[in-house]
């Protein structure tokens, strides 16, 4: 088998082409939105929020609304309930945040226990790349590019704010509706990645991008090339992977993640574990080679 016909196979199918479509469109927001939660230190937050959705997204299925309205309130909810549970009790935030988050997911585990559908509603955990209909793809793309411009008009604002909050208030900006505008930014993604990935696996999508763009530059304005660039990357070689491999699709981009994350960890130019010793190396054997002259120099003087 060639390259061409190598790529080209699984496109033969509608299904793969919808896949592919919806699992880059979900990489591209949630490899952008990943660099503001690396960088404001929000990756316990976009866990429990990822998983606080789903009893949202179940009753919105029950009621007949979008996902993303039970979404959003839900998520809503969950950073509600942590600030009540952190602000008027001894417990931490990180406490806080495991009670709620684990507590709302169990509730959407039960919703969907003994929730009547002519549709598997463990989809919504687990993912069901490879069955997005048409009707879906269209709703996944909608809220992606809703949130994809929201995040790149307001890039600036996000940015200040999630370096210095109180330079923000300074210049006339919200912290309090900056802060609260990401959470929804956040809600509405996990909506997007819930089909490619399911609820459990969504928060590596909205992470790991991000943590890996962030070990291979020191500038933010990359980093908001590199992640997305990086996530859609890992999506489409993921894809490929399960296609081949008859693997799980959403387990399989989200292993392809992990794999880039783990390569960029040890070899990274700067801050990889392996590659940083390494240009060490290199800079002290270019130092040591520009003495040699000067040290000889020297010996025949005298």
């Amino acid at each position: 088998m060639d390259l061409l016909e190598f790529l080209l196979e699984p496109m033969r199918y509608a299904f793969m082409v919808r896949a592919l479509t919806a699992s880059v469109v979900a990489a591209i927001v949630c490899g952008l939105l990943s660099c503001w939660l690396v960088l404001v230190g929000w990756s316990l937050m976009g866990d429990a929020v990822s998983h606080a959705v789903l009893p949202g997204v179940v009753l919105a299925y029950i009621a007949g609304v979008p996902f993303a309205v039970g979404a959003v309130i839900f998520g809503f909810l969950a950073v509600g309930l942590i600030g009540l549970v952190r602000d008027t009790s001894r417990v931490k935030e990180d406490a806080a945040i495991g009670i709620v988050f684990t507590t709302l997911f169990a509730f959407g585990l039960v919703l969907i226990s003994v929730t009547p559908s002519n549709t598997d509603l463990n989809h919504i955990i687990f993912g069901n790349l490879l069955g997005v209909s048409q009707e879906e793809l269209v709703q996944i793309a909608g809220l992606a590019a809703l949130v994809f411009a929201a995040l790149v008009l307001k890039r600036r604002d996000f940015t200040l704010y999630a370096f210095d909050p109180t330079h923000a208030y300074a210049l006339g900006l919200s912290p309090r509706v900056l802060g609260a505008t990401l959470l929804g930014l956040l809600a509405l993604t996990s909506v997007v990645a819930l089909q490619a990935v399911g609820v459990i696996l969504v928060v590596a999508m909205l992470i790991t991008p991000g943590a890996t763009a962030y070990l291979l530059t020191d500038r933010f304005g990359r980093m908001l090339v590199i992640a997305p660039a990086l996530s859609a990357i890992c999506a489409v070689t993921g894809l490929y992977v399960s296609y081949y491999a008859d693997t799980a699709p959403g387990a399989t981009i989200v292993l392809a993640q992990g794999a880039a994350f783990t390569v960029v960890y040890l070899f990274a130019p700067r801050q990889g574990l392996i590659g940083s010793r390494l240009a060490a190396g290199r800079r002290r054997a270019r130092g040591a080679s520009a003495e040699t002259p000067t040290e000889v120099a020297v010996e025949s003087g005298s």
